[in-house]
């Protein structure tokens, strides 16, 4: 029995699968992971500085127009579009099989694919809100503005993503934990499991099937029922959802 026929196996016999996806979830739609070589990471040292510390919190606050700079330059991809991964998550939602998607993406591509229950770890380039009056702003206005975002009132207005040195929201984790702790299988694809606290809520999971979909081996391998080393959008586009 090959792996995909595995794969199909496992999800036609599971009830409530929860999906934690990373990076390599959306490179297929044109977005760069953080740390291959065509990755975020080699391309933000041409500004010669280190990516931990160009979307830090600190270098938000010392050096704001330069953050936006390198934010909009490197982390905003506005016309990428959903992927097979991303469609065929959204399939499996409306099908009642998945119950949640969590994810460390900030693009918005789950949501746009179809997905109702997306967990943002890391927060959405979608979402933006003025620091001193807490007003909402739609990307549009971060990537049209001159400099600095500003709100009518003045304030900055910033991304609501998670920075380094920024905690992540403890409802979305906490929920996440919620849904990983109670689903009966936990498809884990396109990330390298290196990224704390993110990466340890595989602890978390009691259920039955751990599958592990990734180009390249992660530490956690060694406890999964499936390990297949591809890419996300590749696999998923073989599965049938009945």
């Amino acid at each position: 029995m090959s792996k995909i026929q595995q794969l199909q196996e496992i999800i036609n016999s599971s009830d409530r699968i929860v999906f934690f996806g990373g990076a390599g979830v959306s490179t297929e739609s044109g977005i760069p992971d953080f740390r291959s070589e065509s990755g975020i990471f080699k391309s933000l040292k041409k500004y010669g500085d280190t990516p931990e510390n160009l979307i830090s919190h600190s270098y938000y606050l010392d050096h704001t127009e330069e953050f936006f700079e390198y934010y909009k330059d490197t982390l905003v991809f506005s016309d990428a579009e959903p992927n097979p991964a991303h469609l065929k998550l959204a399939e499996l939602e409306k099908a009642g099989k998945l119950k949640a998607v969590i994810t460390q993406n900030i693009d918005g591509l789950h949501q746009k694919a179809g997905s109702k229950n997306v967990l943002e770890l890391h927060g959405s380039i979608h979402r933006n809100y003025c620091q001193i009056c807490d007003k909402e702003y739609s990307l549009d206005h971060i990537m049209n503005s001159d400099g600095i975002p500003r709100c009518e009132c003045g304030g900055v207005v910033k991304p609501d993503v998670v920075l380094y040195e920024e905690p992540l929201n403890n409802a979305v984790l906490n929920l996440s934990v919620d849904y990983i702790s109670s689903c009966d299988t936990l498809i884990i694809g396109g990330t390298s499991l290196v990224v704390y606290p993110a990466a340890g809520l595989i602890n978390y999971f009691n259920g039955k099937n751990l599958v592990l979909i990734n180009k390249s081996e992660t530490a956690y391998d060694n406890l999964a029922n499936l390990v297949i080393n591809d890419s996300i959008g590749e696999v998923l586009s073989q599965i049938k959802v009945q």
